[in-house]
């Protein structure tokens, strides 16, 4: 049988996944889009492939026509599309603006951005108030953004990265990418001790300006709905604190892990996957996977083994995981700091979802201070 994500399937993304794992670790699936995958659902299965080099991040390898989002090409030839050489080249030279010292240095100003937006907090959409900005500002702080240009910086990427409207999207990724290339060449120009500024001696204009998108489209999005459904389930469980690796487990809006091409025949799970045949890792399927963590349905910020993916593994483990760790950790701290009463303003059972093929995030998040 072939799998659709239908509504029927992302109305419960949980119970799909786990009726599937119960019948196997692979499985035929359609895109969308229409186009044929190969869905990897059990744990052990995905974690190796996100470790395997046979399974390349290169569209050119695929043999079924993938095409993926249409981006300028200095945009797309990024880090999520690229393997070895040009791969480990771009992530040793990234790797110096997320040392552990030089994100621990961003502390404090992550530190300040969420009390000033916790101060500000009202009650109505938790969502909108705190945990979209939040990202956001923490990322124009990274990439040097003038102060000025935050809030239309804003509005070009959520319109990019949610397109409710195709048009709007198109208009803002126009303006986005000006603003980046203006934003590189000026880094070039007149250096500073910004990320951008860090690797501007050692990548081409071109490698700047995908790197900038990249951070983006990694780092904004994932980091909005690990808070925002993440304080959903703390609020729903009267905790007033977190463990942020239970909750990139547990409540992590990333379904899917970027889409991966066999350079040759592979197999996994007891499956042939052809070379070229799309394969899609079900991260979220994975973090439920009772054989490796007991009781995986179940929120527990004090899970003792918690060896979740859901910052990827191996090769292509997310850079920017320190900067996420850190800007969840500091913005619940500030938020139960500055509103130790909060909780939900409707039971969780009533909250409204935005379920997607890659992304199960919320639309609202009500609450009471």
């Amino acid at each position: 049988m072939v799998v659709r994500f239908d509504e029927e399937f992302l109305k419960d993304p949980v119970c799909s996944y786990a009726r599937l794992r119960a019948e196997g670790p692979v499985h035929r699936a359609e895109a969308p889009d229409g186009s044929p995958v190969w869905l990897v659902t059990g744990y052990e299965d995905v974690r190796a492939g996100l470790a395997d080099l046979r399974l390349s991040l290169d569209k050119a390898h695929s043999t079924t026509g993938y095409r993926g989002l249409s981006l300028p090409a200095s945009l797309d030839r990024n880090l999520l599309n690229m393997d070895a050489p040009d791969h480990p080249r771009l992530r040793r030279i990234l790797g110096r603006a997320f040392t552990p010292r030089r994100v621990e240095a961003l502390r404090p100003a992550v530190e300040e951005i969420a009390r000033s937006l916790a101060d500000a907090v009202g009650g109505d959409d938790l969502l909108a108030e705190f945990c979209v900005p939040l990202p956001i500002r923490v990322i124009c702080e990274l990439l040097g953004v003038p102060p000025a240009d935050v809030t239309a910086f804003r509005e070009w990427t959520d319109a990019v990265l949610v397109p409710a409207d195709p048009a709007r999207a198109r208009s803002a990724m126009g303006s986005l990418y000006a603003f980046l290339t203006s934003l590189v060449a000026a880094k070039r120009e007149s250096p500073g001790d910004d990320l951008l500024s860090v690797v501007a001696d050692s990548l081409t204009a071109d490698e700047m300006l995908s790197a900038a998108f990249l951070l983006l489209l990694a780092g904004y999005e994932n980091v909005v709905h690990v808070l925002g459904n993440g304080l959903a389930e703390l609020l729903s469980a009267g905790l007033t604190s977190s463990t942020v690796d239970e909750l990139v487990r547990h409540a992590s809006p990333l379904q899917l892990a970027i889409r991966r091409f066999p350079v040759h025949d592979v197999e996994t799970g007891g499956t042939t996957i052809p070379a070229g045949e799309t394969v899609m890792l079900a991260v979220a399927s994975a973090h439920r996977d009772a054989s490796v963590f007991p009781d995986a349905d179940v929120f527990d910020p004090s899970r003792a083994e918690n060896p979740h993916v859901g910052f990827g593994f191996g090769p292509h483990y997310c850079l920017g995981a320190p900067l996420a760790r850190l800007e969840v950790e500091v913005g619940l701290a500030a938020l139960f700091s500055r509103h130790p009463g909060l909780s939900l303003a409707v039971p969780y059972a009533e909250l409204e979802w935005r379920s997607a093929f890659r992304s199960r995030s919320l639309r609202r998040l009500p609450v009471r201070l």
